[in-house]
C-alpha cells in the first residue's frame, strides 16, 4: 500500500509569527494529526551557525532522524535536513525542510523493516516535490546502509558499549507515556543512529519497536522520545535535568560501567563482531533479556567473558540441561573449565557446581570430568566451603589420579596439626574431598577430629552470639551430616570427640545437638551425647522439677555414676546450668553419689555453692538449718578440696548450726570473728545470722559465763549492736517479763562490765533502761522480790543493793510523775 508523506519547511523571510509550514500532506493524515506532527518536525540550530555557511559547513549541520508514535496509535518516521536560504532578504542564510511518512496503526514498514533501517535511505528529500517520490521507507532486499560498519562502531564505542546497551534495553520495555529519555551524546548524528543500529539487532524484535527516537534535539526534556540524541554542547543541561546522560563524544569514562550482565555480555559480542550470536541466543528457552542464553551462545563461540557471564551461563544449563546438544554441551564445558581463567569466583563456582549436578548421569563422564576437577581443585585451593563436590566416579581414566596427585599433598599438609586454625566448613570441605579422591588421611584423623570437635561448639556459639540466633541449622551442618554419612570412620571419632568434650560444657553441647542432629544412634556408648540429647525433652515434659530432670538424664547415659563418675558432671551442668541447686537439689546430688563420685567428677563445688547460697538468701531458720547441716556434711566428705573463703563460709555455717543446736568449742565470739574475717567477702545474709545465732546464744538462760565475759571485753561493735538489736526482740520482753530468774541474770550482765571498752557500756546501760526496767515494772511485788533475791544469791549483797537502788530509783521516778500530775491537775 502507498504510505502518506508529509513534507513541512520552516518559515520563508517574512512569515513572521510563525516556525513553518506544511508544504504537502498526503491523503489520511487530519488536521489533528498534524497539529500532533508539527512539533515533532521542528528544527533547532546548533549554536554559532554562520548565516552563510559554506556547502561544507551546510553539510556537517545535523540532519535528525525521528520515530514517534502519536496518540492514535499510528506511527511518524521522519528526516530534517538543513537547506540554504534562496529567497534572499533579512535573517539567517539556513532553512529546513522535514520529510516524514506516516504509518496507520497496524500497519508494518515495507519489507517489515524496522525504524531505524531507513535511516540512509536514498529517497529522503530536502526540498517539496512536485508529484509522486518514491517512498523512502521502502528499501530494497538484503542488508540495509544502517547495517554497514556496525561492528566497527560497537569497538570504537567499547567502553561505553555495556552502560548504554543497557539503558536502551530499559528504555525499551512497556512503560507508560511520559517517561525519561535515554540521552546519547554524539557529535554526529549519524552516530546516534549507530547506536540505534545496535539496539535493533541486539533487543528482541518487539523491543527494538517500542524503542521510539531522534537523533537531534537541543530539548531532551521535553522530549516524549524513548532515545534521544544531543551535542555536546547540550550535555550538561540534559545532565541538569536529572536524565541518564551517556557522553560517548569524549573521553571513555574510568568506571565499570554496568552490573547488568545482559548488556556486558552483549558488549563483548559486539566487540568480538559477532552480531548473528543474538539471533541464536534468542532461539534458546529463556527470558528475552536473561543473561544465561546470550552467555552460553558466546562461550560456545568461543567468546571469553567475565565471570558474571560465565555464572549466568552456567546457571541457565543446570536449570536447562536438555536444552543443548551433545557438542553445544561440550564446548560450554571446555570454555568453563579452561585453564586459562583466573578470576572465577564463588558464584560462578557454585553455579559450576549446579551444572556439574545436572549433567552427571546425562553426559559421559569425559564431558564431566573437566567440571569435577575444577570443582575439587577450587575446594581444595580456593577454600569455597559452599561447593557441592561431585560423586566418587566423577572421574574415569587418568583425570582422577591426576588430580589427587596433584592436590593430595596440600590436603594433607592442611590438615596437618602445623596448619593453623581452620573453619569446621574448611576442615569438612578437606575430609570430603580426601575421600572422593582416594587420598588415605588415616595417620591424621585423630589429630583432625580433636581440633574440629571443638572448632564446632566455637562456631554454633559465635554464630548464636553474633545475633543469628540459636535456632534453625548451622550453615555448616549439611556438609557435615553428608560427611558423617560418607565416612564411618570420621564418623566414629569426631562423635568419640565430642562426647569426651560434653563433660566440659554440657551446655553447649546440647544446644549444638538440637540444632544439628548428629547421628549416635549406632554401637558406640557415647553416655554424654546420649544425656545432652535427651535434656531438652526432659525440660520440655516435666517442666521445672529440675530433681526429676535430673534422673531421666542421667538414666539417658545408660551408666551408674559410680561406674562412670564424668556422668555426674554432665548431668549437673545440663540440669543446672547457670544456676546452684537448692539445698534440697544438693541433698539428693550428695546422697547419689559417693563423696569419691564427686570428687572424680567435680560436682562437689556445686554442692558448696547450693550451701552458700541457700546461707545467703534463704528467707528461714530452717532453711539456714538444711544448709548448715549441708555445710557439715560437706566438711567431713571433702576436706582435702575445700578450701578458702568457701572453707571458712561453710565452717561459719556450721557454727551457726552448733550455737543453735548443739555444744560448739569454746571461744564463740572469736570464731565468729575469725570466719567471717576469713570467708571475706563472706554474703551479708550469712554474717547477719552468724551474728543473731551468736547473740541469741549468749541472751540465753544457760549460756556460759566465760562466753559472755569474752564477748563483752571483745569490744567488737558490730556483734554488741547484734546484741543489743536481739535483746529489744519480743521474745526476750517476754521472757523478761514471766521469768525472774531470767530478768535477775540478765540485770547482773548489764551491770557487771562498766568500763569493758567502749561500745558496751551505753549499750547495756541503755538495755536496763529501756528493756529490763519496763518489764520489772509490769511485774507483780512478788515476783520484783524474787528477781532482788535471785540477784543477792548470784551475786552479792551488793549487788542485791545495786538492784533495790536501781528499782527504787524507777519507782520514786514513778511517784514523782504522779505527784506532779496531781499537782498540775490541782
Amino acid at each position: 500500500m502507498s504510505l502518506a508523506q508529509v513534507h513541512y519547511t520552516s518559515a520563508a523571510p517574512g512569515d513572521e509569527g510563525t516556525g513553518g509550514r506544511f508544504t504537502a500532506v498526503g491523503p489520511g493524515v487530519s488536521g489533528a494529526l498534524l497539529a500532533e506532527i508539527e512539533p515533532l518536525l521542528r528544527y533547532e540550530l546548533p549554536d554559532s551557525v554562520p548565516d552563510h555557511p559554506s556547502a561544507g559547513e551546510l553539510r556537517s549541520l545535523p540532519q535528525p532522524f525521528t520515530y514517534a508514535t502519536l496518540s492514535d496509535g499510528s506511527r511518524l518516521v521522519s528526516r530534517s535536513a538543513p537547506v540554504r536560504e534562496t529567497s534572499g532578504g533579512a535573517g539567517p542564510g539556513v532553512r529546513f525542510h522535514a520529510h516524514a511518512v506516516h504509518l496507520p496503526p497496524g500497519v508494518p514498514l515495507p519489507g517489515d523493516r524496522l525504524p531505524v533501517e531507513a535511516w540512509r535511505s536514498p529517497h529522503w528529500v530536502a526540498v517539496t516535490p512536485g508529484g509522486a517520490i518514491p517512498d523512502p521507507l521502502t528499501l530494497p532486499p538484503g542488508p540495509t546502509a544502517v547495517s554497514e560498519g556496525l561492528d566497527d562502531f560497537a569497538v570504537s564505542r567499547g567502553p561505553w558499549l555495556a552502560a548504554v546497551l543497557a539503558d536502551l534495553r530499559r528504555a525499551s520495555e512497556p512503560r507508560e507515556p511520559g517517561g525519561r529519555p535515554v540521552v546519547l551524546v554524539e557529535r554526529q548524528c549519524a552516530d546516534v543512529a549507530r547506536w540505534l543500529g545496535l539496539a535493533s539487532v541486539t533487543l528482541p524484535r518487539e523491543s527494538a519497536e517500542r524503542l521510539t527516537f531522534t537523533t537531534y534535539t537541543r530539548r531532551p526534556g521535553s522530549s516524549a522520545a524513548r532515545v534521544v540524541g544531543v551535542p555536546p554542547e547540550d550535555a550538561e543541561a540534559a545532565r541538569a535535568g536529572g536524565l541518564r546522560v551517556h557522553v560517548c563524544a569524549g573521553q571513555a569514562p574510568s568506571g565499570g560501567g554496568t552490573d547488568d550482565v545482559w548488556a556486558t555480555t552483549a558488549a563483548r559480542v559486539w566487540r568480538d563482531r559477532s552480531p548473528e550470536l543474538f539471533r541464536e541466543a534468542r532461539e534458546l528457552p529463556g527470558e528475552p533479556f536473561a543473561a544465561g542464553p546470550l552467555a552460553v551462545t558466546a562461550l560456545c563461540a568461543g567468546i571469553v567473558l567475565g565471570p558474571n557471564g560465565r555464572a549466568a551461563a552456567a546457571g541457565w544449563a543446570a536449570d536447562r540441561p536438555y536444552a543443548l546438544d551433545a557438542k553445544r554441551t561440550g564446548q560450554l564445558v571446555e570454555a568453563l573449565a579452561s585453564p586459562g581463567i583466573d578470576d572465577r569466583t564463588g558464584p560462578e563456582f557454585d553455579a559450576v557446581g549446579r551444572l556439574f549436578g545436572a549433567l552427571e548421569g546425562r553426559c559421559p563422564a569425559s564431558v564431566t570430568a573437566p567440571l569435577a576437577a575444577m570443582l575439587v581443585t577450587e575446594a581444595v585451593r580456593g577454600g569455597n566451603g559452599s561447593l557441592e563436590l561431585p560423586h566418587r566416579d566423577a572421574f574415569v581414566g587418568p583425570e582422577g589420579a591426576v588430580v589427587a596427585e596433584r592436590l593430595a599433598p596440600e590436603i594433607l599438609t592442611e590438615l596437618g596439626e602445623g596448619a593453623g586454625p581452620r573453619s569446621v566448613a574448611r576442615t569438612v570441605q578437606l575430609l570430603r574431598v580426601a575421600r572422593l579422591l582416594g587420598v588415605d588421611g588415616t595417620e591424621s584423623l585423630p589429630g583432625v577430629v580433636d581440633r574440629l570437635a571443638p572448632a564446632l561448639l566455637a562456631e554454633a556459639a559465635a554464630e548464636e552470639e553474633s545475633g543469628k540466633g540459636a535456632e534453625g541449622p548451622l550453615g555448616f551442618a549439611p556438609a557435615l551430616l553428608e560427611l558423617l554419612d560418607e565416612q564411618f570412620e570420621v564418623r566414629t571419632a569426631l562423635l568419640g570427640a565430642l562426647d569426651r568434650l560434653a563433660p566440659r560444657d554440657p551446655g553447649a553441647v546440647a544446644r549444638f545437638l538440637e540444632r544439628v542432629a548428629l547421628p549416635f544412634t549406632g554401637t558406640q556408648a557415647l553416655p554424654h551425647l546420649r544425656m545432652c540429647a535427651e535434656v531438652p525433652g526432659a525440660m520440655a515434659t516435666l517442666g521445672g522439677d529440675r530433681a526429676a530432670v535430673w534422673h531421666r538424664v542421667l538414666r539417658a547415659a545408660g551408666l551408674s555414676p559410680f561406674a562412670e563418675p564424668l556422668v555426674l558432671r554432665t548431668a549437673v551442668g545440663l540440669v543446672w546450668e547457670d544456676r546452684a541447686p537448692t539445698v534440697e537439689e544438693a541433698r539428693l546430688l550428695l546422697d547419689a553419689a559417693t563423696s569419691d563420685a564427686h570428687r572424680a567428677a567435680g560436682t562437689w563445688a556445686r554442692l558448696v555453692d547450693a550451701a552458700l547460697g541457700a546461707s545467703g538468701t534463704g528467707p528461714s531458720a530452717a532453711s539456714t538449718d538444711e544448709a548448715a547441716a549441708l555445710a557439715h556434711d560437706l566438711l567431713r566428705g571433702f576436706p582435702g578440696e575445700i578450701g578458702g573463703r568457701e572453707r571458712a563460709a561453710l565452717l561459719l555455717l556450721d557454727l551457726v548450726r552448733e550455737l543453735r543446736t548443739g555444744a560448739p568449742e569454746p571461744g564463740w565470739a572469736e570464731a565468729v570473728r575469725t570466719l567471717c574475717a576469713q570467708a571475706d567477702p563472706v554474703e551479708p545474709a550469712l554474717r547477719e545470722r552468724a551474728h543473731t545465732a551468736l547473740v541469741e546464744r549468749l541472751l540465753a538462760p544457760d549460756r556460759p559465763g566465760a562466753e559472755l565475759y569474752d564477748f563483752v571485753h571483745g569490744d567488737d561493735a558490730e556483734l554488741i549492736a547484734a546484741y543489743d538489736r536481739t535483746a529489744r526482740t519480743e521474745l526476750v520482753r517476754t521472757r523478761l517479763r514471766t521469768q525472774p530468774a531470767y530478768a535477775a541474770d540478765c540485770f547482773t550482765v548489764w551491770t557487771a562490765h562498766p568500763h569493758a571498752g567502749g561500745t558496751w557500756p551505753p549499750v547495756a546501760a541503755s538495755l536496763l533502761d529501756e528493756v529490763l526496767r519496763p518489764a520489772v515494772r509490769a511485774m507483780s511485788p512478788e515476783d520484783v522480790a524474787e528477781v532482788e533475791a535471785t540477784v543477792g544469791r548470784t551475786g552479792s549483797s551488793g549487788r542485791a543493793d545495786a538492784f533495790r537502788t536501781w528499782n527504787r530509783s524507777s519507782a520514786l521516778g514513778r511517784l514523782g510523775r504522779r505527784i506532779a500530775g496531781r499537782v498540775r491537775r490541782g
